[in-house]
């Protein structure tokens, strides 16, 4: 790529690791709250090829955390606002968009993917996600649980089966023991004491419906200050597994 846009990209990482995070494919599956900061950082840094998964629609209740989430987007579907704002940062970038559900079924999207970074909130459709990558040998970086917690503080990366404070995390690994998963999934959690208790969804009239289900989703509290932490995590963590080990290590000055 030409121009001065990836500059200080280069200057940094190199001309080399610029040009080869070119020609990566990173998959995002849920393109909201933490997967939009993600998809932002690695749209910036120059990633040629996105294959984005989320059937979900901007709503006004997402603007107090979502990237892609502003009066203008209100209503589209998150792909279509995903490709729009990759686009003007980066007009030759690749955008491949899927709005839909994951399911076992449609898995096979995420097959071509040099990276997958899950950022979906069901409990199984995670799971079966996390549980394909493992078994098809593609790397993946997992979101644990961002909501309800106010402190970046808390925010850790390690192997899921190490994770400890988060209570999806301990879904999460009971679920891939289910399926005789161990270790080999990185993951971002957050450690930090779950303190608010969130509306029985059957109850609750902001509930939202997920396409397809009659359960619905719960709506929990979570503030952009985590939400992008956890994102931009993940795509350091995506860029120290696509590069050449070492080239993003750094030491601490004392």
């Amino acid at each position: 790529m030409t121009g001065r846009q990836f500059e200080r990209t280069r200057r940094l990482l190199g001309d080399d690791n610029t040009e080869f995070l070119h020609e990566k494919t990173v998959a995002i599956a849920g393109i909201g709250a933490v997967g939009g900061y993600a998809l932002e950082a690695l749209a910036r840094i120059g990633i040629g090829h996105f294959i984005l998964v989320d059937f979900d629609k901007v709503s006004e209740s997402n603007i107090n955390r979502q990237i892609l989430a502003l009066h203008s987007t209100i209503g589209m579907l998150k792909t279509e606002a995903a490709e729009k704002r990759v686009k003007d940062i980066n007009p030759g970038c690749i955008v491949e968009k899927h709005p839909v559900v994951i399911s076992e079924e449609n898995l096979p999207i995420f097959s071509s993917a040099d990276i997958i970074l899950d950022c979906i909130d069901s409990v199984g459709a995670k799971i079966g996600l996390l549980a394909y990558a493992y078994e098809n040998r593609i790397p993946v970086v997992s979101s644990m649980g961002a909501a309800m917690r106010r402190s970046v503080r808390h925010i850790h990366s390690d192997d899921v089966m190490d994770t400890y404070g988060c209570p999806l995390a301990k879904e999460v690994r009971k679920g891939l023991r289910k399926r005789g998963i161990g270790k080999g999934i990185k993951c971002v959690f957050s450690s930090e004491e779950v303190r608010f208790e969130y509306k029985d969804p059957d109850t609750d009239d902001e509930a939202e419906n997920i396409p397809g289900k009659q359960s619905k989703r719960p709506v929990l509290g979570s503030l952009p200050t985590v939400t992008a932490v956890f994102g931009e995590y993940m795509a350091e963590l995506a860029l120290k597994a696509l590069l050449p080990e070492g080239t993003m290590e750094s030491k601490d000055v004392k």
